[in-house]
């Protein structure tokens, strides 16, 4: 029976954040822990009356203390590059390479000596714990990027599919032909082109290719997406043996949903998250 697309798309979902998605507590305290000898030390010059003095003393004895500084300044880096009218300079916070009046004069022209002088903070492992979380909110592309792949992840294993066994994660073209001896050059532009599938599931009959996505927000890259996996269904139809299958889902689609119902229109094996929570899976992998 043809799927209605409008319905289909009404579906779709605005978010699939997990609990975890927001803040990694666990990577956040891990790395806090990494410099809390050195940030503990650091705690000393917080109300010093002569902060630059105390500083270069500090940096005397613990030389390993300087590690810690770009966090201060949320920076995830072993180099700090800066210039002003005295000039440029590239500091290294691994080793230090400059003098420690230079690394004063960093201190002080960053804000951070005020900062520690003025008891504007308590304590540096709470500052940093702090900065860690602020830090780690950058890393939710990344997170959500595998949160539709893990759902689908999911879905097959209940499906009755086991891992490296009959269903493979993040498998190359070149993998799938050594391994079943499949001519994929249809997909590959005779060879031309290395694309890696998210997922490939095999059964008795047949070898299935998987994307997986969600858009929670809109853009030209969900256009060039449609676009291009339209491209692919129709190239993969010509193969025997091998079937695209697509799982999509986000409301970021309804800016791009003309572009996505061409793709709808041409690969029968498009689902949304809905689709995998009413059994599909038991349906497409035979």
């Amino acid at each position: 029976m043809k799927r209605d697309f409008s319905q289909w798309l009404e579906g779709f979902r605005a978010s699939i954040a997990d609990y975890g998605y927001y803040v990694d507590f666990p990577k956040v305290f891990r790395n806090v822990d990494d410099i809390k000898v050195e940030l503990n030390i650091l705690n000393s010059l917080i109300g010093s009356q002569n902060i630059e003095v105390d500083f270069k003393e500090l940096l005397t004895r613990y030389p390993e203390v300087i590690k810690c500084i770009p966090l201060l300044l949320a920076v995830r880096a072993n180099e700090i590059y800066a210039m002003d009218e005295e000039g440029a300079f590239s500091y290294q916070f691994k080793k230090a390479n400059l003098s420690l009046d230079q690394y004063a004069a960093f201190m002080r022209k960053t804000g951070l000596f005020e900062l520690l002088q003025n008891h504007i903070i308590g304590n540096l492992v709470d500052y940093a714990t702090g900065v860690e979380t602020g830090l780690d909110s950058n890393g939710r592309k990344n997170r959500g990027g595998h949160l539709m792949e893990n759902l689908v992840e999911k879905f097959i294993r209940n499906a009755g599919f086991q891992r490296d066994i009959n269903y493979f994660k993040e498998m190359y073209i070149h993998e799938i032909v050594e391994k079943w001896q499949i001519d994929l050059s249809a997909i590959s532009n005779q060879g031309k082109m290395e694309k890696r599938f998210d997922y490939v599931v095999k059964t008795n009959k047949m070898i299935y290719g998987i994307e997986t996505n969600f858009y929670g927000s809109g853009g030209s890259k969900l256009n060039e997406t449609a676009r291009s996996y339209k491209t692919l269904a129709m190239e993969s139809d010509t193969i025997d043996g091998f079937t695209f299958v697509w799982f999509t889902d986000g409301k970021g689609w309804t800016s791009a949903r003309h572009n996505l119902e061409e793709t709808f229109d041409v690969l029968p094996y498009i689902y949304n998250i809905k689709d995998m929570e009413q059994g599909i899976m038991n349906e497409v992998f035979v």
